[in-house]
């Protein structure tokens, strides 16, 4: 088993849900964190949680990843004790409305397409030099079964997540020829506040999306996430797909009861 102790992990979108999880996996396995996100204030609080719990370091970023500069600056000046960087989550990501390409709005594709897509590139670019010039690292992305099928109003979104899986693959074959790892972690149902974001806050029909089922949770994904970070150097999870035991594929839900 591969150990993280004392190894410096970035994890974008990290104030909540599944990258708040993965924060809270590693540093119980001794990971000193560099936690990215919008939301300073529990970016701020979850930092205090982490370091009294786990006496791990923890340096916050109140980062929007869709910013090419700001993201190169905060990543190019991290504090030297947090600057190498040997463990990446490209964890920042939302799904905007199921509406119809037809009727779509573009401002969201915008915001899907510079988050999902654009935002992951901008800190990978910005870290990858490092983990090469130090000749170690590993890149988890988060996907989603979106990324290897589509659904009814899912068009912009299942296109960033199919870019996202594309991207993972030609990244590993950009890297072949060093010790650098590349994993993709691919959910189906997740109950985080991924659904409330997709409903513009519509907290009544975000929790219908989990109805008579039992989804992932956060936890679960942390889980797999760690899974693969601490494998064998010679080992590379190249990519998991996890559903829910009720959920056979992006439409097919058994909502018969949660189980």
């Amino acid at each position: 088993m591969h150990s993280l102790k004392g190894q410096i992990a970035l994890i974008t979108g990290a104030s909540a849900g599944i990258g708040e999880a993965i924060a809270h996996s590693f540093a119980e396995h001794g990971a000193n964190l560099v936690l990215a996100a919008r939301r300073k204030d529990r970016l701020e609080a979850l930092a205090v949680e982490l370091e009294s719990r786990y006496g791990i370091a923890v340096h916050t970023l109140a980062l929007d990843v869709r910013r090419r500069e700001p993201v190169e600056a905060a990543l190019q000046g991290l504090p030297t004790h947090f600057a190498a960087i040997s463990l990446l989550v490209n964890n920042a990501g939302l799904g905007r409305g199921l509406d119809k390409l037809q009727d779509g709005n573009p401002d969201e594709w915008d915001e899907m397409l510079d988050t999902n897509v654009k935002g992951l590139l901008y800190v990978t670019r910005a870290v990858i030099p490092g983990m090469l010039q130090r000749d170690r690292g590993h890149v988890v992305n988060l996907g989603s079964v979106a990324g290897h099928e589509v659904y009814p109003g899912g068009n912009v979104y299942c296109a960033t997540k199919h870019a996202v899986r594309a991207l993972t693959q030609s990244l590993r074959i950009d890297l072949v020829g060093s010790p650098i790892r590349v994993s993709s972690i691919d959910p189906g149902m997740v109950e985080t506040e991924f659904s409330v974001v997709r409903f513009r806050g519509d907290q009544a029909r975000a929790n219908k999306v989990y109805d008579n089922m039992t989804p992932l949770t956060p936890a679960d994904i942390a889980d797999a996430v760690l899974y693969c970070v601490t494998r064998p150097a010679h080992m590379d999870v190249a990519e998991m797909i996890l559903m829910p035991t009720q959920q056979a594929s992006a439409t097919v839900v058994d909502r018969s009861g949660k189980r």
